[in-house]
């Protein structure tokens, strides 16, 4: 019978592992061409596997929630359906031999996926493969990759991650043997840690995988960025008083709402170009600046934690532009449709609390850019004026958080200042 492998895809040049987190056939199901099988989750993305052929499930390898190497097969398509249906039902269901247990001790990606292999031989010291990170810190403390090939990894597949290489890197030279030590998020103090029991009135839910990187990766941006943070208002009345008028013609035109964010993205622009530092970027040492805007925008993914999609080029489109790109980027986060290309790459990043009621955050930083950008929510509030006339006004707070390694608290300031600058003097009917 003519069976087609499916293999766990690659979907970025780093990405080294999947997680299945959803299969939408059985076996023996029949499937058609693009129909979706699987759905699976990496350290970036959470993505749909549509099927490359058609034919009748003859074989699923892994459970859901196991994570698997890239390139490592993880079903079987039968595509002669004739001798499907008249054959011998194949494996039914995952078996413990292709458990989590194994999956951790799985070895390097097999070369049938193409990219994997070019990756592999490209990345690696001719015996095991490190990942760009571990790469990137080898390099930046000088220490070559043929010295780590005695390190003991604790990562999918025993590959030295970060930790593995801090480790060895803190006890090179002191005589003492490298010793790996397990790869882990850091725990709440042991006072708060307890072994709950059957009659304890607690529910224990397991994190999914976007969840686990969400936690990783904004412990890691601390550990990286000294944050600090910059707040002002703005007053927004003419942008509300606008919107107000513009938006049901909008909605007829384009389809779908028109929304705040696309005019303060827009302002956030226009201060990136007349602060350029602030879009660049750490490496060791040496400042990265960027010479195209590639904004992201965080968008909350219901009940998934929130995916931060990028506009690149932000800085070469016009106000229906960023509208029309943020409602596709949007629309496609929202139903795991994004690419690895519309995921990396940002240079900085903007989130609009203000959408859940929030008058002000002190957000994260997306590591490795410098800053990120948020708005609260427009309120009416009772101010003086510059005349000392008293009125109702809609304000709203933003917070320039910043990496203080490179940025210091005059040009975060500053920044901060153009964005709202910006905001007060446009003319929102000038830009459609």
């Amino acid at each position: 019978m003519a069976r087609h492998d499916i293999v766990m895809p690659q979907m970025g040049e780093s990405i080294t592992t999947g997680t299945i987190t959803k299969w939408h056939k059985k076996v023996g199901d029949v499937i058609e061409i693009d129909e979706i099988l699987l759905e699976i989750s990496t350290d970036k993305v959470e993505s749909e596997i549509p099927a490359p052929v058609k034919g009748k499930i003859a074989a699923l390898l892994y459970k859901e929630g196991d994570t698997i190497d890239v390139g490592k097969k993880i079903a079987e398509i039968e595509t002669d359906l004739n001798a499907a249906i008249g054959g011998a039902s194949a494996t039914s269901t995952p078996t413990a031999s292709a458990s989590k247990a194994e999956t951790k001790t799985a070895a390097a990606p097999v070369a049938t996926a193409t990219a994997v292999a070019e990756t592999h031989v490209e990345h690696s010291d001719g015996r095991r493969f490190y990942t760009p990170l571990v790469r990137a810190l080898a390099k930046e403390a000088g220490i070559p990759l043929s010295e780590l090939g005695g390190v003991q990894g604790t990562g999918a597949g025993g590959r030295v991650n970060k930790e593995d290489f801090q480790n060895y890197a803190a006890n090179r030279g002191k005589g003492a043997a490298p010793v790996a030590t397990k790869a882990a998020t850091p725990q709440p103090p042991a006072s708060s840690v307890k072994a709950y029991g059957p009659n304890d009135r607690v529910e224990i839910i397991p994190m999914d995988n976007m969840r686990k990187t969400i936690m990783r990766n904004m412990v890691e941006s601390k550990l990286t960025s000294p944050h600090v943070n910059s707040i002002s208002e703005v007053d927004l009345t003419h942008l509300v008083k606008f919107r107000e008028g513009f938006k049901e013609e909008f909605k007829k035109q384009e389809g779908f709402n028109l929304t705040y964010s696309p005019f303060i993205m827009y302002a956030i622009i226009q201060a990136l170009k007349e602060y350029p530092l602030v879009n660049a970027s750490i490496d060791g040492d040496k400042i990265v600046l960027k010479k195209d805007i590639n904004l992201g925008c965080a968008v909350a993914v219901p009940g998934n934690g929130l995916v931060v999609p990028v506009l690149k080029s932000a800085d070469n489109l016009n106000m229906l532009g960023l509208c029309r790109q943020l409602n596709t980027l949007a629309n496609k986060a929202r139903n795991k449709k994004l690419s690895m290309d519309e995921l990396t790459g940002g240079t900085f990043t903007f989130t609009n609390v203000g959408s859940f009621g929030t008058l002000l955050a002190t957000p994260v930083i997306l590591q490795p850019q410098l800053g990120i950008y948020a708005s609260g929510a427009i309120v009416k509030r009772v101010m003086v004026m510059e005349n000392d006339a008293i009125a109702v006004r809609s304000m709203m707070y933003g917070t320039h958080t910043y990496d203080h390694r490179l940025i210091d608290g005059e040009l975060g300031g500053k920044f901060l200042e153009a964005i709202h600058r910006h905001l007060r003097t446009m003319d929102p009917s000038a830009l459609f």
